[in-house]
């Protein structure tokens, strides 16, 4: 098992703290950092901060919205990024969400399925110095990066399957993440391909205090009643809390009854015999490669406690490899 780390870029927290988080990441010992994009930064801009603040670590932009980036926007900011840092960086794709894609950029989601695929082929084709159809090379040294695919329907595994170098799951039970493994390696018998690695983006927090539960447990209120993730949670045992959610009640109302377990059911929270044990049942189903969303709170900033206290299990996979 790979341990890497993802930015929460929590709401909560002052957007600077993002790079604290790197700095923690490399001090601990992880070589890998995944750069989301939210409401606060710039993809690219950060990962350029970032790559000067923390130089050790290689970085993974996205997952970007092939329907708000095209393959062109998204080749020139990753070579940069890499050109002005030095850094080794890779890049992930996705369909983001409706509230992202609709109602911040104005744009559509349809046909966004058959864009994935097709964004990753071009992505890869320049990244790799290639020319596209369009004409259009990249400027500087072609990065060579490897191309991840988040997925969770079956159009996206299909697509990782034919394209990615890496698949990613976010906020995904083992035995979830289990059956898109086994979908994925369907997906790539059927299409005469090698099945990519897995990556899953997993919340964390070591020893968490409430100010930590607390948050994560705000950052899963959307989820809830989602396509997909209610019948997930439901397979979990919540289905009462789904019920609830469904109802569309206020989402502080909601909150009031998220117990931990439920967090715990997604993610590596608690002592570090708990999270042993999650993390355990995550590689027992198929997953390559946990990235860590630290929690970060006042009583453990940049989520660094966490990080630093998870050290042992990055040793001890960076000693199996």
């Amino acid at each position: 098992m790979k341990y890497a780390v993802t930015l929460g870029l929590w709401q909560d927290r002052v957007p600077e703290e993002a790079l604290a988080t790197a700095r923690a990441a490399e001090a601990a010992g992880y070589d890998e950092l995944w750069i989301g994009e939210m409401a606060t930064w710039d993809v690219f801009a950060l990962a350029t901060a970032i790559g000067a603040a923390a130089p050790k670590l290689g970085l993974t932009l996205g997952p970007l919205p092939v329907t708000v980036r095209d393959p062109t926007m998204i080749a020139m900011g990753t070579a940069s990024v890499a050109a002005l840092t030095g850094s080794h960086v890779d890049v992930a794709l996705g369909t983001s969400s409706d509230v992202v894609v609709r109602d911040w950029h104005g744009r559509s989601r349809k046909g966004a399925a058959a864009a994935l695929g097709e964004s990753a082929q071009v992505v890869r084709e320049l990244l790799d110095g290639k020319k596209a159809a369009s004409g259009y090379r990249l400027r500087v040294a072609p990065p060579r990066s490897s191309v991840t695919i988040a997925a969770f329907g079956p159009s996206a595994v299909e697509a990782a399957a034919a394209h990615a170098d890496r698949m990613v799951v976010n906020l995904v039970s083992p035995a979830t993440a289990g059956r898109l493994v086994e979908d994925l390696h369907d997906a790539a018998k059927r299409l005469g391909t090698e099945p990519p690695r897995v990556a899953a983006w997993v919340v964390g927090a070591l020893n968490p205090k409430p100010a930590a539960l607390d948050q994560l447990r705000r950052g899963i209120v959307g989820y809830l009643a989602a396509p997909g993730y209610a019948d997930m949670f439901r397979a979990e045992g919540f289905g009462a809390l789904v019920d609830f959610a469904l109802t569309r009640p206020h989402p502080r109302e909601l909150l009031e009854v998220i117990d931990v377990s439920l967090i715990q059911a997604i993610g590596l929270v608690g002592d570090l015999t708990q999270i042993r044990d999650q993390a355990a049942a995550y590689a027992a189903a198929g997953i390559d490669e946990l990235a860590i969303v630290p929690a970060c709170t006042d009583d453990d900033p940049a989520g660094a406690a966490t990080l630093a206290g998870l050290r042992e299990l990055v040793n001890d996979a960076a000693a199996s490899r």
